[in-house]
């Protein structure tokens, strides 16, 4: 790995570990193993640098919800298979814990691609959840784009639960309860 990918991907692991105002760039050298010099040579500075670890960790989660929501089957299996997938969830979402950072939200390259993700992802659920209402699966009186936002905050709201209480068991039951209220909206 060439240093530019060592800080990129030194940098993604602080972010989700301390946050962006929680990661200097002496700590991303120092777990890069790359020198100041090294850093500027690559980088304009912090900011460009966390922008590119920003984008690639949002990436990286599209890529991966995509391997589940795009997958055959059922609408709800797909959607299941995605709020079930393995996480980490007493750390939180990588893109999410980001919204929790003042200087992420103020500056317009830092938090674009957070918002982009969390469009991205409503949107694609939105589909999936109006493949299974044309093909019958789901009830007509389900609105995709608001049980897609639902979807996402009872993720996200998971991660924020589990972190608080320290175990992943809010996080689980949360993500149960999103899947009995789909399930209840079956013909």
């Amino acid at each position: 790995m060439d240093a530019a990918e060592r800080l990129v991907e030194s940098t993604r692991a602080l972010l989700w570990e301390r946050g962006y105002t929680g990661t200097s760039p002496r700590a991303i050298q120092e777990r890069a193993g790359a020198g100041q010099g090294s850093m500027y040579h690559h980088f304009r500075g912090k900011p460009d640098l966390a922008a590119a670890a920003i984008r690639r960790t949002a990436d990286e989660l599209r890529s991966r919800a995509r391997d589940q929501l795009a997958a055959p089957g059922p609408a709800l299996a797909r959607i299941e298979a995605y709020l079930r997938r393995d996480r980490d969830v007493l750390l939180g979402c990588p893109v999410g814990r980001l919204t929790q950072d003042p200087d992420v939200l103020a500056d317009p390259t830092l938090h674009a691609p957070v918002a982009e993700t969390f469009d991205w992802l409503c949107a694609e659920l939105s589909a999936v959840l109006a493949e299974g209402i044309t093909a019958g699966e789901l009830s007509p009186a389900l609105d995709p784009d608001d049980t897609a936002a639902t979807i996402v905050a009872t993720l996200q709201g998971g991660y924020v639960l589990a972190r608080a209480a320290g175990s992943r068991d809010p996080f689980d039951r949360a993500i149960q309860g999103a899947l009995s209220l789909l399930k209840a909206a079956t013909p």
